[in-house]
């Protein structure tokens, strides 16, 4: 039986493993848990958790693809559908006719929201779960109560649901306005990021100075430059295209990697501590003497995988690469074992 495929560059985690990803607890509040349905409908509905609990539950096996590359296939949700949620005890939906897209807001520190077409909705069938693999949803999985949206990247399926807003226009969320992630969300045409906003000449600028400290640079194009010895610490490169870069004693402290195109860059000696590196790709850079201790490392790429699972186009490693354990331990077996056969220095 051949396994079933994953979307373009996803790599699959274990039945054991949910990775977190975000902020790990709602906003405090000692007011009852509610969701709101409401903006473009006929009547507001208010729902608490009991009486969601005692709609009819539908129970799902819906794969979960996270943006940073992770995919955790055929996981269990249960909860109420989306569409029983939002109709009227008659059978009819609340909304109105000027309703063509639907907003899910978040009871979290920064009212995290994110946005769908309604017909795309009714045709993905969500659920409003309150369940994941027969447990009760975890704080940190965005329990008590999420959205999950099947066909999406996960950023989609909101943590923390307090409220379904009906839209006549769209409204980006806080995901697709403030950290430039792609309204679409497909997993199958890697929608992952929005172009960067920033202007060719302030790029051209940032290169030549070779600062991007505390820059936003989202898909940053970059590849085959000469950026030694650049400072980039906290800065925001997410899918910045760094591909045979000299990066050598660049400085990447608390710096977003995340999905960045790292291969055959020249990184010897840079420093990428508590960088987040999840889904970065490094086949074939040269990573000797770089710091990666306290990285997140989720779905890194050291090569490429063949057939017979062995790796092509890897990276260079050796004693003097440095990586902590607990991001070590992040990785897949095979990954490991491959970082141990290189004599990587683990901390």
């Amino acid at each position: 039986m051949n396994p079933k495929p994953l979307p373009p560059h996803q790599q699959l985690v274990g039945r054991d493993r949910w990775p977190v990803v975000g902020e790990r607890a709602p906003r405090h509040s000692d007011l009852p848990w509610t969701i709101t349905v409401g903006g473009q409908v006929w009547t507001e509905r208010r729902v608490d958790l009991h009486q969601l609990a005692t709609m009819p539950q539908t129970t799902r096996r819906i794969d979960v693809h996270c943006v940073t590359r992770w995919s955790k296939l055929q996981m269990e949700f249960e909860g109420v559908r989306f569409a029983e949620l939002v109709a009227a005890p008659n059978g009819q939906p609340l909304w109105n006719p000027q309703a063509r897209f639907v907003s899910f807001v978040a009871r979290s520190e920064r009212s995290h929201s994110t946005s769908l077409p309604l017909q795309e909705l009714l045709t993905l069938d969500p659920l409003i779960a309150l369940k994941a693999d027969g447990e009760s949803l975890s704080s940190e999985h965005g329990g008590p109560v999420r959205m999950v949206v099947p066909g999406k990247y996960f950023y989609k399926s909101v943590k923390w649901l307090q409220r379904i807003e009906f839209l006549s226009d769209d409204r980006l969320g806080y995901w697709e306005s403030e950290a430039g992630y792609h309204n679409g969300a497909d997993p199958w045409k890697e929608q992952r990021y929005i172009a960067a906003s920033l202007g060719k000449q302030d790029a051209a600028r940032l290169i030549r100075q070779r600062d991007f400290s505390g820059r936003d640079l989202l898909s940053l194009e970059a590849r085959g430059l000469d950026l030694e010895k650049l400072h980039a610490s906290n800065s925001l490169l997410r899918n910045a295209d760094l591909r045979e870069t000299n990066l050598r004693r660049a400085d990447f402290r608390g710096a977003n990697l995340s999905n960045a195109h790292l291969q055959s860059a020249d990184l010897r000696d840079a420093n990428l501590r508590g960088a987040d590196l999840e889904g970065a790709d490094f086949s074939a850079a040269d990573l000797r003497g770089a710091d990666l201790r306290d990285a997140s490392l989720f779905g890194v790429s050291f090569g490429v995988v063949n057939a017979d699972g062995g790796l092509s186009q890897a990276a260079l490693i050796d004693a003097t690469t440095k990586i902590t354990t607990t991001s070590f331990d992040a990785l897949t077996p095979q990954q490991r074992a491959w970082l141990r056969s290189q004599s990587v220095t683990l901390f």
